[in-house]
């Protein structure tokens, strides 16, 4: 097999769901021949799985040892927050997983601060991101977070209710927080190469329904927990794997990332943009839409300020004044 590269990858919080369908995916679609597999919980008995499947000409590692794990990492994609419950939002789990952000972040500062790219999927994904590059000292563009998931359940309920393939569905985005204040633009979004604006309040899609979609995309983390009774972890890893193969030099990612924003509107809050994932790491444009999509997203943002306060409040962050004393890029 043929790997896009020699660097070394590490799975944070390998010894579970989320992380060994990471372990599986990396290896399948051929990323790299160095992977190491790390978790507080022996992640042996997946590396072991993962030999027995004869990947190849493939270095696993498993350990406990962070120190082990992260030396000389180039990538990380870390899930290695507590998961979510029947009943609980992403919110929920806002001071605990921050607080594992905090460690990750300075656990990259002491043994791989060279690290090229880090995604974290832990939620809540925008705050353990933000979390995450402050305390690691890396700059914006090597930190990105999981917000693609709720694009594509959007792309997914559209396909569904139009009988297409999802190929069919473009142009789907949501941006802002990844939490149930997310903004979910259909602006942009194409049915079979028809505008969706074109469909909406017409006999085939009336605007209650449209309306009833945008609310079960906003609410399809919470649908998976009822349906499988667990969170989601094949969709959630698949997708951070696409997130990580993109920079490193594979094909592009298609859906929105969430990257730290800081700019005359938003400032320094980690949130879905419209992004290229490239060997660059992150960019970001600001969304396009209809005002009232934009003032969707301005509310989802103050949403993100709010959780951020928080953070300062539990002095789990220092005041945001302060954010360029522990890391310079901020």
């Amino acid at each position: 097999m043929a790997f896009l590269t020699n660097d070394k990858l590490v799975i944070v919080g390998a010894a579970g769901m989320i992380g060994s369908n990471m372990v599986q995916t990396a290896l399948t679609m051929g990323l790299t021949n160095n992977i190491c597999l790390y978790d507080v919980f022996s992640p042996e008995g997946v590396a072991e799985e993962m030999r027995q499947c004869g990947f190849g000409d493939v270095n696993i590692v498993a350990t406990t040892d962070v120190k082990e794990a992260f030396t000389d990492a180039k990538y990380i994609i870390s899930s290695g927050g507590a998961p979510r419950k029947e009943g609980m939002t992403r919110e929920d789990l806002l001071a605990g997983n921050c607080k594992i952000a905090e460690e990750l972040g300075k656990n990259i500062k002491a043994y791989c601060p060279d690290v090229k790219h880090v995604v974290i999927i832990f939620n809540p994904a925008d705050l353990t991101g933000l979390v995450t590059l402050l305390y690691s000292g890396l700059k914006p563009s090597q930190v990105t977070t999981l917000a693609a998931l709720d694009s594509t359940r959007l792309q997914s309920a559209l396909a569904k209710k139009f009988g297409v393939m999802q190929s069919e569905v473009t142009g789907c985005a949501t941006y802002g927080g990844h939490g149930e204040q997310m903004a979910v633009f259909g602006s942009n979004v194409k049915i079979a190469g028809k505008p969706l604006t074109e469909i909406i309040g017409t006999d085939a899609f009336p605007e209650a329904e449209w309306e009833q979609m945008k609310k079960d995309v906003t609410q399809g983390g919470a649908a998976i927990i009822k349906l499988r009774g667990r969170s989601s972890f094949q969709s959630p890893s698949y997708l951070s794997v696409e997130m990580i193969r993109s920079v490193m030099g594979g094909e592009a990612f298609r859906y929105p990332a969430g990257t730290f924003v800081n700019n005359d509107k938003y400032s320094r809050i980690m949130m879905a943009m419209d992004t290229t994932l490239d060997t660059n790491g992150c960019t970001y444009r600001m969304p396009q839409g209809t005002p009232e999509e934009l003032a969707k997203l301005d509310a989802s943002y103050e949403h993100l300020c709010k959780m951020r306060d928080e953070l300062v409040t539990l002095n789990i962050v220092p005041p945001i004044e302060e954010w360029s004393n522990i890391n310079p890029n901020l």
